[in-house]
């Protein structure tokens, strides 16, 4: 690594960031045009399937990271990275031709390579700075991420405008071929402006490469990646299905929301270095995983209307019904007035609600003449529990846990120098792998959460869950680190709490 940043380390960031970005919007292509086939019923595919679609490009993207790193780290980015880019142009333009789920698959298998493209930056961004700046440089490179909002807000319009609206719904199989196109461009334009450089470890036979990943910290840095990442990436693409189901919205809206939760987080990630470098990776993900569960535990409760048996009216007395109306039952000489039903229960939803909403009425379960005993059900009540999740603040919300995320992602990748500089390709591939087959595997799950609760919402239950783990082992390691470098002072905290009067 270079101890002084230099104009040609800036170009080489400028470069890598630029490739990435191009990369990751291919990466997440599917997210996009799955859903705008099965949307206007090009292919009838269900829950799990679409599930699998999407999740496919990010398994071939994670399980490759490792590998990938370790040839960077080998034989430098510059042939690593032209030649990825040219490689994933061609099963994307492949997928131009593709007229089944299988065909649509293998497709997705071969241009999920560009996932790779992470480990790769990674390691080719360390080598051109020093470990002062390494955080700030890794997390301009990570801001690459937006590459999944840039799909998310252009791609829908451009599927538009070449189908013409749905009229010539074939004309959706351009789109591969300008992402092709874009790879191809951006191969001749790295290979031509790029230098290479490798790292000091490149002498290194393979095996040896793979020692640091026997540390149980690589392992533990992957699970917290698993989640800032790997989450990231399933839900910038299972956000566009989620908000056309949800809350019923046209596709371009939907990526447009969509792309307000990937498009911070990427840009962002350029902060969350910076205050990695200044406060250290340890303290800011201590931060982002007890956000992360607080945050997915207010989106969990789904959008919802409940009915359920409220306050009835029973009869004082026996006797003969005389009149049933909406407002009232009389009986002998005894009139029950009646709750009446609301008028305005249909029109909730244009309405915008932050809380759970309450109505209740009575409806009358008895008949004009009929004889009634005493303390026999009149009327029967009804409450009606109404919750909006609203669109605004659901959208809100996960623009947070985006930006949040991307935070911690930056976090995550400056602890990796920290503790291995001279094998940052491969622990930060290993770690990408983890991480990025949660991309893979999140899709999947939700997919199968969603058939075996149907709630939508059961996505979010999974990530405060993993959240909470993340941060109970995080804060389990520090306390042991603690008690091992310093006893007396752990020792002195524990008596200072258990003596904290309750």
């Amino acid at each position: 690594m270079l101890e002084v940043a230099t104009l040609k380390s800036h170009k080489i960031l400028f470069l890598n960031t630029l490739a990435f970005t191009v990369c990751f919007g291919a990466w997440m292509f599917n997210g996009v045009l799955v859903t705008f086939l099965v949307d206007n019923q090009v292919f009838n595919w269900g829950p799990v399937q679409i599930g699998w679609l999407l999740g496919i490009p990010v398994l071939t993207g994670s399980l490759f990271r490792l590998p990938a790193g370790m040839l960077t780290d080998k034989y430098g980015g510059k042939p690593i990275f032209g030649a990825l880019l040219f490689l994933c142009a061609i099963p994307m333009y492949l997928l131009s031709k593709a007229d089944s789920f299988y065909s649509f698959a293998l497709c997705s298998f071969g241009f999920g390579l560009a996932g790779v493209s992470f480990s790769i930056g990674i390691a080719f961004t360390s080598v051109w700075y020093s470990r002062e700046r390494q955080g700030t440089a890794l997390g301009i490179f990570g801001a690459g991420n937006a590459g999944a909002a840039l799909t998310t807000l252009f791609a829908p319009t451009m599927l538009n405008k070449l189908t013409n609206n749905g009229a010539n719904i074939e004309g959706w199989r351009q789109l591969p071929v300008y992402y092709a196109l874009i790879l191809a461009a951006m191969g001749v334009i790295f290979l031509l402006f790029s230098e290479n450089k490798k790292p000091a470890s490149s002498s290194k036979t393979f095996i040896q490469m793979l020692v640091p990943l026997k540390h149980a910290r690589v392992w533990r840095f992957g699970m917290y990646y698993f989640l800032v990442f790997g989450c990231f990436v399933a839900f910038s693409q299972w956000l566009v299905p989620y908000f056309v189901n949800v809350y019923y919205l046209p596709l371009v809206t939907a990526g447009l929301f969509a792309s307000m939760f990937s498009l911070p987080s990427g840009v962002i990630r350029a902060l969350g270095g910076w205050m990695s470098d200044k406060y250290g990776g340890r303290q800011i993900m201590y931060w982002v995983l007890g956000a992360s569960t607080l945050i997915s535990l207010m989106i969990i409760v789904p959008k919802m209307e409940i009915y359920s048996p409220g306050r009835g009216i029973m009869a004082k007395r026996s006797g003969v019904v005389k009149e049933v109306t909406s407002t009232a039952i009389v009986v002998g000489e005894q009139s029950y007035p009646l709750k009446v039903k609301p008028g305005t229960i249909e029109n909730y939803n244009d309405q915008t609600l932050v809380f759970p909403n309450k109505l209740t009425w009575q409806e009358p379960v008895v008949v004009a003449g009929q004889t009634v005993k005493k303390k026999e059900l009149l009327a029967k009540g009804v409450t009606r529990i109404f919750f909006q999740a609203n669109v605004w603040i659901f959208a809100v919300l996960v623009l947070v846990l985006g930006s949040i995320w991307g935070i911690g992602k930056a976090a995550v990748y400056k602890l990796i120098p920290d503790y291995f500089p001279d094998e940052v390709g491969v622990v930060g591939g290993m770690v990408g792998v983890i991480g990025g087959l949660g991309g893979f595997v999140c899709p999947i799950l939700f997919g199968y959460l969603l058939e075996g609760t149907g709630l939508w919402s059961s996505c979010w239950m999974f990530m405060c869950a993993l959240s909470l783990i993340c941060l109970v082992s995080l804060n389990y390691v520090v306390k042991k680190m603690m008690s091992e470098k310093h006893p007396k002072d752990m020792r002195k905290i524990e008596e200072e709490t258990v003596n904290i009067p309750l």
